[in-house]
């Protein structure tokens, strides 16, 4: 298995590179090992997919749930992997630092950190609270022998904020503050991805996943996005692919989905022993 520095410089590699790149969610080990094969360069954790794993929704499982679930991830793959530690798991700007240090000891080798509060009532920080909470993650990881690459996401247009001048006001700030890559999931239109790329000098994230809201890779490139990540999408179509079958099973008596499964042989060929 690769070192987790020679990871890292993959994962920085990969941001520099012309054109752009997808990047995968995996939400368990097989799912990792048949991305890594199907020729995937990196991977990511999805909150909503390994909240699922444990039965629970997004956003009701801990930190430590969520670096265990990461450990698992990292140890499945030789690929570089990022994490989605929502607003980094604490009240105070200490408990971002420290959660930002423990990933680092998993073998991440980047992760993003969101402006949402998981308060109904408020559910943004203030940019004032938001930029200090992405500085103090961007200083825990600052001191790592490797470069751990930062994500700050604007978390408005999910979160009922729909004015693009605030998200970009926020993604300049979080750049200010050191972030290494930019993200504002949930964008309306090909326009506003072309306004956020324009608006910042670093890379930007794209999330694909929400409903006619999920543009083509070369639309996305051409708009000035680096990365494309599928957020919970392959976990939603898995188990898509599951309620279609089961309720087949209960509701009619017959197993129609076996003739289209893919074939154990050729899984377990992407399995380790």
């Amino acid at each position: 298995m690769p070192a987790q520095i020679d990871k890292a410089s993959s994962f920085q590699a990969l941001h520099a590179a012309p054109g752009s790149f997808v990047i995968p969610n995996p939400w368990d080990g097989g799912s990792a090992r048949i991305l890594e094969a199907l020729g995937y360069r990196a991977l990511a954790t999805s909150s909503g997919a390994s909240a699922g794993t444990l039965g629970r929704r997004d956003g009701k499982i801990s930190r430590d749930e969520a670096l265990a679930h990461c450990e698992l991830i990292v140890a499945s793959t030789d690929l570089p992997v990022s994490a989605d530690l929502e607003n980094g798991f604490g009240s105070t700007t200490a408990d971002v630092a420290e959660t930002y240090r423990l990933a680092a000891e998993t073998g991440l080798v980047g992760a993003s950190i969101e402006d949402a509060t998981g308060d109904p009532g408020q559910p943004l920080f203030t940019i004032e609270e938001a930029t200090a909470r992405v500085a103090a993650a961007v200083e825990a990881v600052r001191g790592l022998p490797f470069h751990f690459t930062l994500t700050a996401r604007a978390e408005g247009f999910l979160r009922g904020n729909t004015d693009l001048d605030d998200a970009i006001r926020r993604l300049k700030a979080y750049e200010a503050a050191g972030a290494d890559v930019l993200f504002a999931p949930g964008l309306p239109d090909l326009d506003a991805v072309r306004a956020v790329c324009r608006s910042v000098s670093r890379p930007v994230n794209f999330m694909v996943g929400v409903p006619h809201r999920s543009f083509t890779v070369s639309d996305l490139t051409a708009a000035g996005v680096k990365r494309i990540s599928l957020a919970t999408s392959l976990y939603r179509a898995a188990m898509t692919g599951l309620l279609s079958a089961a309720r087949e099973t209960l509701e009619h008596g017959t197993f129609s989905y076996v003739e289209s499964s893919v074939p154990g042989r050729e899984l377990a060929g992407y399995l380790q022993d």
